[in-house]
């Protein structure tokens, strides 16, 4: 399935970092906060000029948007003003 956001919004697919403890117990899904980072997946019509395009990693809201899945895998639907900044490697 392709899903294409409309407007000012973004498809991003959130990226699980493993957590674990100082002693090096891996934690579990339940007890881990929210991913906040993430890789953008499509881009709908950005109203003004943006430096974001498919394939960018983005830092965003800790609550913000839509989650929906996709073939089994988790992605987020979030407005462009959600993204609070661009991850340069």
């Amino acid at each position: 399935m392709t899903v294409k956001p409309l407007g000012n919004r973004l498809l991003i697919k959130p990226i699980v970092e493993e957590k674990k403890t100082e002693g090096g117990i891996v934690l579990p899904d339940s007890a881990k906060e929210k991913p906040q980072k993430a890789e953008v997946k499509e881009v709908g019509k950005l109203e003004e000029d943006y430096d974001i395009k498919v394939g960018d990693k983005v830092i965003f809201s800790k609550y913000a948007g839509t989650e929906i899945k996709i073939d089994d895998e988790d992605y987020i639907i979030i407005d462009i003003d959600d993204v609070l900044a661009k991850v340069e490697d």
